[in-house]
């Protein structure tokens, strides 16, 4: 660590622990890149293709709670 990172890393332990979590919060934003226009572009249209097939009934729903019930009995 150079010794800018040692001094901050000490600065950050000293903090409360609800401002620890905010500053990893912090730094972990900066780390993420911006998003990709085509990516996004791809998830806009299968969010529009999912909410037709749900308006035209064709979709496929589950209970909310049977899925976490089933996610509980698969990964305890």
């Amino acid at each position: 660590m150079t010794d800018i990172v040692a001094e901050l890393a000490r600065r950050g332990r000293a903090l409360a622990p609800e401002e620890r979590a905010r500053l990893v919060d912090l730094l972990l934003d900066s780390l993420e890149d911006a998003p990709d226009p085509e990516i996004e572009e791809a998830w806009r249209m299968e969010i529009h293709r999912r909410i037709a097939s749900y308006e035209r009934g064709e979709a496929v729903l589950f209970d909310a709670k049977e899925v976490m019930a089933e996610a509980k009995r698969l990964a305890p």
